[in-house]
């Protein structure tokens, strides 16, 4: 990935986390809103000082803003999986995580019709791991859900406020989840 992208990501995340508009990390941070703007669309070339400010109004370390950390929501739709065969059987790598922590496995079955609370963030480092078997699911960070039919996987940031809503009359999908043991980092100091 891109520097500028990555410091895009993660202070479009930030901010998002904080509940601040761009109006008001403009505020904090004192860059103006075109500024922002652009280091959020990965179109900027932030400075030292840039990224020491935005640090500083996102209660961060400047250099968290340049590691990666947390995850992009990533999607592996049915056509664009891979295949592999061996004697009997076949299988397909829908992804893989390292480290150590805890992995929640279950299946998931969802109607129309029902409500979908707002699930509040877990842990830092938790990410989820959703691969659709039947129906039409919209799934993912509340801001930045994604809309998998069967066959289709995505993996996204579980640390955040995220949603699922069945879009078929009913939808059946296996859900991995994997929760570190330690946190991916601390608050600034």
């Amino acid at each position: 990935m891109d520097h500028n992208e990555l410091v895009a990501r993660n202070i479009r995340r930030l901010r998002r986390e904080r509940g601040f508009s761009i109006g008001e990390l403009s505020r904090r941070s004192g860059l103006s809103k075109q500024t922002l703007s652009k280091v959020e669309q990965g179109d900027g070339n932030p400075t030292v000082d840039t990224l020491s400010a935005l640090g500083k109004a996102l209660d961060v370390a400047p250099r968290q803003l340049l590691t990666e950390w947390g995850s992009a929501v990533y999607v592996q739709r049915q056509d664009d999986g891979l295949w592999r065969d061996h004697e009997g059987w076949s299988e397909r790598m829908l992804d893989q995580t390292y480290g150590s922590g805890y992995v929640h496995t279950l299946m998931m079955r969802l109607e129309r019709g029902t409500p979908c609370a707002v699930v509040p963030g877990h842990s830092l480092g938790t990410l989820h791991h959703v691969y659709v078997i039947s129906g039409t699911l919209r799934t993912g960070p509340v801001e930045d859900q994604v809309e998998l039919s069967a066959g289709d996987f995505a993996r996204f940031p579980g640390d955040v406020p995220h949603q699922h809503t069945c879009v078929s009359e009913r939808v059946v999908a296996h859900v991995v989840t994997t929760i570190p043991q330690a946190h991916q980092f601390g608050a600034a100091r």
